[in-house]
């Protein structure tokens, strides 16, 4: 506990809390259609493609635009980044207050767009949260700061009993509510340090490469009928490839290497697994535990707050062991054992209650993944922490996309999910070999070199990267 209050007393608190809530109540509302889906669904009469695929989008989407904060976050203050994601995320509850019976399955697809917004906060709450911070405690940092996943929690608590009393159409609108405190809390505590590259240029083609990823993602999902040619499943499942190559292909040159290192496509693959798991399973949960085993959208929803609540509180305890034996060596473990949970889910017919527990166990260490993750992002590239938070994040999105987009598609097909399930283990223990296969190599610089003389990490090449072989253990 004493070295907890060392550590958050190191640097700026209320800056810490400001990015804390952020990221809480971007999550929150990113997370809505997760909690509203059974009652949509209902009401709409949607398959279990058209399901999965509504939740789905909103989840896509901050993978994508966390592409795009992640790179104006190297030239902009992320004060001004955060404040102007909040306002754009008050699109879809602006919308339905105005016009709640022109939410059909199109407009609420359209309106998941800007539901996104929410979940693309990881790229700078995180980054910023950690530039208040010394290097020696930033996985605890970042795992408190990204412990605003915790949002998904007032999703399941309170949103189903909002649709159940008003209906929701009406909850779409009182939902929005939350981003009024939080826009107040960011607009006065928060404060970014990090250095920022100082060409105004790129700082205006950042924004507006932002602005038309938002047009390009909402016709995207106007035409998801028909892309390029493509139709049907084939479409839903190019949907990451398709939003994601568009701003790729604008990044600049200098930005578009870290995808020649073969660390960034493994740190993807991993986070598109843990942070993945845990936002589309929390997505998808309710949908899953009604239709699977006959709870109510109400019950469902209280589950999905208990997992949710599980897989956020536990995300700082990952940053934390990963302070202490490095996030490799628990990563290593962690894959493991969520491979093996997917596994019994996929070969074994669980009664309801030890359905329930294996979720909260394979939630608690989607968890403990996600915080060991991140405590390796800023060893890595510790020069372009924000980029590189945009760029895995977004991995956990397409994860968290593909999750419940094949769930509803096995579900459809097959009646069931075990082949869902099965495809996801057999991904994360690859995952688990390709870490072990680089495990030597990451440990060169896995853990935490920090000068204390010269009060900064050492070791940093030009381009960003820890230059392996100048860093030594600082006893």
């Amino acid at each position: 506990m004493r070295h907890l209050i060392d550590a958050l007393k190191s640097g700026d608190l209320k800056s810490l809390f400001a990015s804390f809530v952020y990221f809480d109540t971007g999550f929150s509302i990113w997370l809505l259609f997760g909690a509203l889906a059974p009652f949509i669904s209902h009401e709409l009469k949607l398959t279990p493609l058209q399901s999965g695929f509504l939740v789905a989008v909103p989840v896509l989407s901050a993978a994508i635009f966390r592409l795009c904060f992640g790179y104006m976050y190297q030239y902009i203050d992320g004060k001004k980044i955060a404040l102007m994601g909040i306002v754009l995320s008050s699109v879809p509850f602006i919308f339905s207050l105005a016009f709640p019976q022109e939410l059909n399955y199109q407009i609420l697809l359209l309106l998941g767009i800007f539901l996104g917004l929410g979940g693309a906060s990881f790229a700078v709450a995180l980054p910023m949260a950690g530039s208040n911070y010394p290097k020696e405690v930033q996985g605890l940092v970042l795992g408190l700061a990204a412990a605003g996943n915790i949002g998904a929690v007032l999703d399941g608590l309170i949103i189903p009993s909002l649709a159940k009393i008003f209906g929701w159409r009406n909850t779409i609108s009182l939902a929005g509510l939350l981003l009024i405190p939080a826009f107040i809390i960011v607009l006065l505590l928060a404060k970014d340090r990090a250095r920022k590259e100082g060409s105004s240029y790129y700082s205006i083609y950042s924004m507006l490469l932002f602005y038309a990823t938002i047009g390009f993602m909402l016709l995207a999902v106007y035409s998801y009928h028909n892309w390029f040619g493509i139709y049907g499943p084939k479409a839903l499942l190019a949907f990451p490839i398709i939003g994601s190559s568009f701003v790729i292909v604008f990044l600049p040159n200098k930005y578009k290497r870290v995808f020649l290192e073969k660390d960034t496509w493994i740190m993807i693959l991993v986070y598109s697994i843990t942070f993945g798991g845990f936002v589309g399973m929390a997505s998808y949960i309710s949908l899953y535990l009604v239709d699977m085993y006959g709870f109510t959208k109400l019950h469902a929803g209280l589950l999905m707050s208990l997992f949710a609540f599980t897989g956020a509180f536990i995300r700082p305890i990952g940053g934390y062991i990963a302070d202490r034996i490095s996030g490799v060596k628990a990563l290593l473990f962690i894959l493991f054992i969520i491979s093996i949970l997917y596994f019994i889910i996929s070969f074994i017919n669980l009664t309801p209650i030890f359905a329930v527990i294996f979720i909260l166990v394979i939630f608690a260490f989607f968890g403990l993944g996600n915080g060991a993750t991140f405590q390796l992002v800023p060893q890595r590239w510790p020069n372009a922490s924000g980029l590189m938070s945009g760029i895995i994040g977004a991995a956990g999105g397409f994860g968290g996309f593909y999750l419940p987009t094949i769930l509803g598609m096995v579900k459809q097909t097959t009646g069931n999910y075990s082949a869902g399930f099965l495809l996801f283990g057999i991904v994360s223990l690859v995952a688990l070999i390709i870490l072990k296969l680089v495990h030597s190599q990451w440990m060169e610089w896995a853990h935490v070199r920090y000068n204390s003389e010269k009060e900064a990490i050492i070791g940093i090449a030009p381009n960003g990267r820890v230059a392996m072989e100048f860093i030594y253990e600082v006893k």
